[in-house]
């Protein structure tokens, strides 16, 4: 039999115990059951986005500290990161409003909140609430954003690339570097041969993205990419043009061998 439950449906009540629950063991000032009330009361009719953002604000709303004492009770129940490229947005769902809290109300702790971004995405994802912090500290954002791009865990690279996407889905339009893209790009080039498909995936989407909004850049950069030998280089090139006209593809060589990306 079918199910109507979606899962905006989880963005309310049922996640407001589980959060409660677990920011009491580690505050148990926090004040559960007026929380868990707020929340459930507050999502009625709303959206799943806005549920998230509800639920965000009423986690600021509700904890008995500052901001810095929220972040260290919120970065302390993730639990251990995520091991697998999938699913952030399945078993990690939960964390989803604490990135979002980041995002609204971090924004004058800039270094405590990169920090937690980072171990954010590294069980659910913080390219939504990273985008805040590079709109007001470009250079010093992209300063920690180039070495996320060198990082050992895969979770802070794709981090690199997604982050910085220009016209990432479900966000706004981050145009910051739309006409001079060379602090973006150079954060690509430490990736452009990265063998992890997650990775790899974010940094095709992201060409993707520049052939829409700056494609003399992006052209460019993709001829000097199409030169390389490295399959990966080739897979991330391929992945991103397989929907542009001939007539911008033939601007470059793209290698055939190896299998298409799905």
């Amino acid at each position: 039999m079918g199910s109507n439950y979606s899962i905006t449906e989880k963005f309310g009540e049922e996640l407001a115990i589980l959060l409660a629950d677990k920011i009491a063991v580690i505050a148990p000032l926090f004040p559960s059951e007026l929380f868990i009330t707020d929340v459930a009361e507050s999502v009625v009719r709303k959206t799943y986005t806005q549920r998230v953002e509800i639920i965000a604000d009423k986690l600021h709303d509700h904890f008995p500290g500052t901001y810095e004492e929220a972040l260290a009770t919120f970065i302390n129940i993730l639990g251990p990161p995520n091991p697998n490229e999938t699913g952030m947005f399945t078993h990690y769902y939960w964390i989803l409003p604490i990135g979002k809290f980041v995002e609204k109300y971090g924004l004058d702790h800039f270094q405590l909140s990169m920090a937690a971004i980072s171990e954010i995405t590294r069980r659910n994802t913080g390219e939504y609430a990273i985008r805040p912090y590079i709109r007001k500290y470009p250079d010093a954002s992209l300063a920690i954003i180039r070495g996320w791009a060198t990082s050992s865990d895969f979770h802070l690279r794709r981090l690199a690339s997604e982050g910085l996407r220009p016209k990432l889905p479900w966000a706004p339009k981050l145009d910051t570097f739309n006409h001079s893209p060379h602090q973006v790009f150079e954060v690509l080039e430490l990736l452009k041969g990265d063998e992890i498909t997650f990775v790899k995936k974010s940094v095709a989407n992201h060409l993707t993205d520049w052939l829409k909004v700056n494609k003399t850049a992006a052209v460019a950069l993709i001829s000097g990419w199409s030169a390389s030998d490295n399959p990966h280089t080739q897979w991330i090139i391929r992945r991103a043009t397989r929907k542009i006209p001939f007539a911008v593809q033939s601007s470059y060589r793209v290698q055939t061998t190896g299998s298409y990306p799905q």
